[in-house]
């Protein structure tokens, strides 16, 4: 059985930084890309970033490059969304994704097959 688990959401004020963690079981991580989504009260899902089985990251937002940084650990079976100088506009669910494929899909929700809970992350003071 497949499982993804993400962490590392909370309250945090503007400027801040958070460590988001998906841990992943079920699945061969090197074979897999995985990926950042979140989700905004009214909006719809959007794809964040996408490390691929060599660890080749892609940032889909162009909000997050130079703020965000994906990596995995594949001994620990787990993928990082380190988000420093966070904004009120990063508010949001953040869900990890998986897909079998060793480069990174499109942001399209559809284009990925497994998908975990969800964190909530929100910024304010």
């Amino acid at each position: 059985q497949v499982q993804l688990v993400e962490s590392g959401g909370g309250l945090v004020q503007p400027g801040g930084s958070l460590r988001l963690s998906c841990v992943v079981s079920g699945l061969a991580l090197d074979y897999h890309a995985i990926g950042w989504f979140r989700q905004a009260p009214g909006k719809e899902r959007e794809g964040v970033s996408c490390v691929d089985s060599s660890d080749g990251a892609t940032y889909f937002t162009d909000s997050v490059p130079g703020r965000f940084t994906i990596s995995r650990d594949n001994s620990k079976n787990t993928v990082y969304l380190q988000m420093n100088s966070l904004k009120p506009e990063d508010t949001a669910v953040y869900y990890c994704a998986a897909e079998f494929t060793f480069v990174c899909p499109t942001a399209t929700v559809a284009a990925w097959d497994y998908w975990g809970q969800g964190t909530q992350v929100t910024v304010s003071a």
